[in-house]
């Protein structure tokens, strides 16, 4: 019998949950491990990984522990995806899902990210700095608008794990940019498209209840920020405040 895969996560963040989405959509046993951010730089995480980034796995079917997403989505693929319920046993079509992967944890993550750093959390606004990162999302919708013509799914005609890893950054769209939910994919219809097709899963619906119930459980934003936090200096002073509480006790 397969043992559960712990997975360590901060579920604000997307990218624990596109880990949590590809176990989901294989029935892949797991249990999550859900800890606040201000821990994630700190030990017992940082003995797991010590760049101090979520999420990290630990498998204790072969005794290895993973951190990095990428990282964590092939080792899934390649060790519980056997039947390629999600990817393809031939050469082009699993070369291209790793294509886009790497698209993915390349470009759409961290362009994305900084892009929410600059928009929500940067205690000081920055135009040039704004500018150049809403317009990465734009291009980077722009390439997938491009790919996605003419087809339902990146690679062939499944979904597979490189369509599912876009899905958790493309969901934050209009709280990155600051936007109607609505008008997130306006100029990008195949996008679109391709999107509610896979938040219309049973696995994306599972992942989001998850996800709703841990950041009610830690008093957090859909932003990540705890409530009656508006922006990261305030939470740098609540982070201090709290560990310097937690050092009197």
């Amino acid at each position: 019998m397969t043992k559960p895969i712990k997975v360590h996560m901060c579920p604000a963040g997307p990218n624990p949950w596109k880990v949590v989405i590809v176990l989901e959509e294989l029935g892949v046993p797991y249990e999550v491990n859900s800890f606040p951010f201000q821990e994630v730089k700190s030990k017992p995480f940082t003995d797991l990984n010590p760049n101090g980034r979520a999420p990290a796995i630990e498998d204790p079917n072969t005794g290895i522990t993973l951190w990095e997403t990428g990282a964590i989505i092939q080792y899934i693929i390649e060790v519980y995806d056997t039947n390629h319920v999600l990817s393809y046993s031939n050469l082009k079509e699993r070369s291209l899902c790793n294509q886009y992967l790497a698209f993915q944890i390349s470009g759409q993550g961290p362009y994305f990210g900084q892009a929410g750093w600059f928009n929500v959390l940067h205690p000081e606004k920055l135009p040039s700095a704004i500018e150049r990162y809403n317009t990465e999302i734009k291009r980077v919708l722009g390439v997938l608008e491009t790919v996605l013509d003419g087809k339902k799914w990146l690679v062939g005609d499944n979904i597979t794990f490189a369509d599912l890893a876009f899905s958790t950054w493309n969901d934050r769209i209009d709280s990155v940019l600051l936007c109607a939910p609505e008008a997130k994919f306006d100029g990008f219809p195949n996008v679109k498209e391709w999107h509610e097709r896979m938040i219309s899963r049973p696995s994306w619906k599972v992942c989001m209840g998850k996800r709703s119930q841990l950041m009610d459980e830690q008093g957090l934003l859909s932003n990540g920020m705890p409530k009656g936090i508006s922006n990261i200096a305030e939470y740098e002073v609540k982070i201090k405040a709290d560990a310097e509480a937690t050092a009197r006790i």
